[in-house]
């Protein structure tokens, strides 16, 4: 039976039942105006039942191993009683809005586990590739019972820093070999990691990923900090061999631990709530523009003058804004 009202959502959610969690993130996740109202009441009503789950966004370049990782730090949480939720952003084609949804695929052991939830969410071309509704799947998945709740990134462009601003713990997984990698680092991505693992520390790799992590720490030691009481730890792994896996979610749990007893984790939930708050504001803002009637009936011609030449795009802008009627000189 398809749910069809908040109560029916609400309650099968709290449940754990699966298909109604699906089709629960389906509903938020859509921009129609018919299911905003019925997403807003359903996620308000769960959220008391969240915030519980431990929160860890794992980033890192295209082929250092994510999927393989994830599905064996999640097949060893299911094991040990833990119930694991994974949000694999996957990009979005800007040429033709296609994705690739092919997570389940990838994670094949993963996604039969009965304690494991696979959500593979495309972009929609939403800022630094980090889906517009992941925020919500959050609160969906935590209130349904998921206890550790993964968020995979694409690794490219502004995504670290926007699942930084959602998450507890931020893992970046990193390749054996530091090198010419550590010269293309961005200094930005070292501020963000509570942790970076350097993965596929197998057969010939052993050495290259030691020498990996020497340099790697020697880089976060002139870093400053996120946390003034968390100081990240480098460690080899390998999600192949199931190798180090175990203590790098030993430390992911003393993170937890000193962040909690010294205040900073509940504070950092609470600035989240306020950068999530003015993210909504700002996509909204947009959506309410790009709909309005007289801007809609403006942007060819701008558009057409911004491109010839004849406007700058500053006064294009501006002209957009006051036809939506914002007082710029007010």
């Amino acid at each position: 039976m398809l749910p069809k009202t908040a109560d029916d959502y609400v309650n099968g959610v709290l449940a754990g039942n699966r298909a109604i969690i699906g089709r629960a993130i389906t509903l938020i996740e859509s921009r129609a105006e018919r299911h905003r109202a019925l997403a807003k009441e359903v996620l308000m009503r769960l959220v008391p039942h969240s915030g519980k789950a431990h929160r860890i966004g794992i980033s890192g370049v295209p082929g250092v191993g994510k999927s393989t990782f994830i599905e064996t730090f999640g097949t060893n949480l299911t094991g040990a009683g833990h119930k694991v939720a994974v949000l694999a952003v996957d990009p979005t084609s800007s040429r033709t809005g296609g994705s690739i949804l092919g997570d389940k695929t990838r994670m094949a052991k993963l996604s039969t586990d009965e304690n494991a939830f696979i959500r593979p969410s495309p972009t929609g071309g939403y800022l630094g590739g980090v889906a517009r509704a992941t925020r919500e799947t959050m609160i969906v998945l935590e209130a349904a019972g998921f206890d550790v709740v993964l968020v995979e990134t694409v690794g490219t462009g502004q995504s670290e820093t926007l699942v930084a601003d959602m998450v507890d713990f931020y893992l970046v997984l990193m390749l054996p070999g530091a090198g010419d990698e550590l010269q293309g680092i961005k200094k930005g991505i070292l501020e963000l990691a509570d942790m970076i693992a350097v993965n596929k520390c197998e057969g010939d790799n052993d050495r290259r990923a030691l020498a990996a992590r020497v340099e790697y720490k020697n880089a976060l030691n002139i870093m400053t900090p996120a946390s003034p009481n968390w100081k990240p730890p480098v460690v080899t792994i390998s999600g192949l061999n199931n190798y180090g896996i175990d203590t790098l979610w030993e430390k992911i749990q003393d993170h937890r631990k000193i962040l909690t007893d010294s205040g900073e984790l509940p504070a950092k939930r609470r600035e989240q709530q306020i950068t999530w708050m003015w993210s909504m504001l700002k996509e909204r803002l947009v959506l309410a523009l790009e709909r309005d009637p007289a801007v809609a009936e403006r942007i060819p011609s701008i558009e057409h003058d911004v491109a010839a030449g004849t406007m700058t795009a500053t006064v294009g802008a501006e002209t957009l804004l006051r036809a939506f009627g914002l007082d710029l000189d007010g």
